[in-house]
C-alpha cells in the first residue's frame, strides 16, 4: 500500500477546482486517468518526473473510487486530507456542516489510537 500516494491524489485533486467536479462525477475514471496520468509527476509538475514504481493497492484504488472516506481512513489517509476534499466535493449537498456532521458519524466507530497516517 502507498498512504503517500493516497494522499497525494487527495492534495492535488483538492488544489483543482476542475478535477474536484471531474471526481465527483466520475470516480472512478478519475481515480484511473489519475494513476495513469499524474501518479509520477512531482506536484505542480506534470512532465517533470516519470516514475512507474507506485501505484494504488487494490483496496486504495477501490475506496477512492466509491469515495468510501472511512475506509481511506482505516487505511491511514491523513484525515485533514479527506475531510477538505470531501466537504469541497458534498458540502452542498447538505445544511451548513451538515457534511462535516455525516463525516464525524461515519468516523465514530474509531477509537485511539486511530490509523497511523505517517507516510
Amino acid at each position: 500500500m502507498s498512504k503517500y500516494l493516497v494522499d497525494k491524489f487527495l492534495y492535488t485533486v483538492d488544489r483543482d477546482p476542475e478535477l474536484v467536479e471531474r471526481y465527483r462525477a466520475d470516480p472512478r475514471g478519475t481515480v484511473q486517468w489519475w494513476e495513469t496520468e499524474r501518479a509520477g509527476s512531482i506536484l505542480g509538475c506534470v512532465h517533470a518526473e516519470a516514475t512507474t514504481w507506485l501505484e494504488f493497492a487494490p483496496v486504495e484504488r477501490e475506496a477512492l473510487a466509491t469515495h468510501d472516506y472511512p475506509k481511506l481512513f482505516e487505511l491511514g489517509a491523513h484525515p485533514f486530507l479527506t475531510l477538505t476534499l470531501f466537504i469541497a466535493m458534498f458540502e452542498r449537498d447538505h445544511e451548513p456542516l451538515g457534511f462535516q456532521q455525516e463525516y464525524a458519524r461515519r468516523l465514530a466507530h474509531f477509537t485511539l489510537p486511530y490509523p497511523d497516517s505517517s507516510t
